[in-house]
């Protein structure tokens, strides 16, 4: 009885992280404001859980999907985080997802084209991809 009870005990405190080991885990952003500090913080987000499961001896494979205002994170000569793209794009497993529809709503609206980041991949509709992420089982982050 008392191995079982210790057993259970060592259990409940042992870290998550101890039960993912050599996992890989799939996480899937959902950026759909234009709020430099959300941008941003999207990217720490994304540079931190990396750091975090490669010291656990994990991988992560992360998609970072923007819509709407948050389309603006990948637009050529609008983004405030063109840099940290371009750096983290080459440090981390990350691919960087440009909903179709809202690209087209803009061109629409301003009769120009849009000119996205060359790390930016376009995806038809950003709310469908998420769902479809989700279904795959990627975890949802929203900052």
């Amino acid at each position: 009885m008392r191995k079982t009870i210790a057993l259970a005990a060592t259990l409940a405190v042992a870290p998550l992280s101890a039960w993912a080991e050599g996992k890989t885990h799939h996480v899937a952003f959902h950026v759909d404001q234009n709020d430099p500090h959300v941008l941003n913080m999207a990217l720490n987000n994304a540079k931190n859980l990396t750091q975090y499961y490669a010291e656990q001896g994990d991988e992560v494979v992360i998609e970072m999907v923007t819509y709407g205002p948050g389309l603006h994170m990948l637009i050529e000569g609008k983004t405030p985080v063109k840099d940290r793209i371009e750096t983290l794009s080459l440090e981390l497993p990350i691919t960087f997802s440009a909903c179709g529809n809202t690209i087209a709503n803009i061109e629409k609206k301003t009769g120009a084209p849009v000119t996205l980041l060359e790390e930016a991949q376009v995806v038809s509709s950003g709310a469908a991809r998420l769902v479809e992420l989700q279904e795959e089982g990627y975890s949802y982050l929203r900052p």
